[in-house]
């Protein structure tokens, strides 16, 4: 009886000294709460639900949810509505301002220590607003090339193999987007040797997740963490 009582307190405090894994996110409106991005970031949800969308509050979140519910710590949610992961954004508009590649830097820059996990959820915008697709390059890239959603994202995960080599990377993929777009993220997360989810089936409403598609893309996620 002594004995498991020892082997018992052993295990409790080795489940208490155990380390909380850190996260940083980096994404678009589908990422976003007010208050809970950088300052000046756009956001598209707030505490006033839409018309078609009901999530109003950030305890409703993806992110919010999965933190909680995984006993992670965010070191910081660097996510800008409307944003590509390229420089190109909607009508042809020079998005070098808020893409992706241009804020990656921002998200090893939290803490000491790089994050334990970096969540990506990117390339619903390169797809919505038509971004040039360009092709799959790993290598040598041009500032031609970093406007094209293709090459764009192999640059991202390049940057992120070579700054951040102990980081978990997970790419989530959002249902609906080119098919191009989405074989494309998934064949350079198998390049670099880094994880994916495809979503499927989510709930939205004006194209964006609703309490019930935030669920669903929490338990996704947590199902691979």
């Amino acid at each position: 009886m002594k004995r498991l009582f020892i082997i018992l307190t052993v295990l409790l405090l080795a489940v208490s000294c155990r380390e909380q894994k850190t996260v940083v996110i980096l994404g678009d409106s589908y990422s976003t709460f007010d208050g809970f991005v950088p300052e000046g970031f756009a956001i598209w949800y707030d505490s006033n639900a839409k018309a078609e969308n009901d999530v109003c509050a950030v305890e409703q979140t993806w992110w919010y949810r999965l933190i909680r519910k995984e006993g992670l710590k965010l070191l910081g949610n660097n996510s800008y509505s409307g944003s590509t992961v390229c420089n190109t954004g909607y009508d042809g508009e020079d998005y070098s301002d808020r893409s992706f590649i241009t804020r990656m830097p921002q998200t090893l820059g939290y803490a000491a220590e790089h994050p334990n996990i970096i969540l990506i959820f990117g390339g619903t915008n390169d797809s919505w607003s038509d971004a040039p697709l360009g092709e799959l390059k790993f290598a040598d890239w041009t500032v031609e090339d970093l406007k094209q959603a293709l090459p764009a994202y192999c640059y991202m995960l390049d940057y992120y193999k070579t700054y951040a080599p102990d980081s978990r990377v997970v790419n989530i993929i959002n249902d609906g987007l080119k098919p191009e777009i989405t074989e494309g993220i998934v064949a350079a997360a198998e390049h670099y040797g880094m994880e994916y989810l495809r979503l499927e089936g989510i709930d939205k409403g004006w194209g964006h997740p609703t309490v019930k598609g935030m669920q669903q893309i929490c338990d996704a996620l947590a199902d691979i963490l």
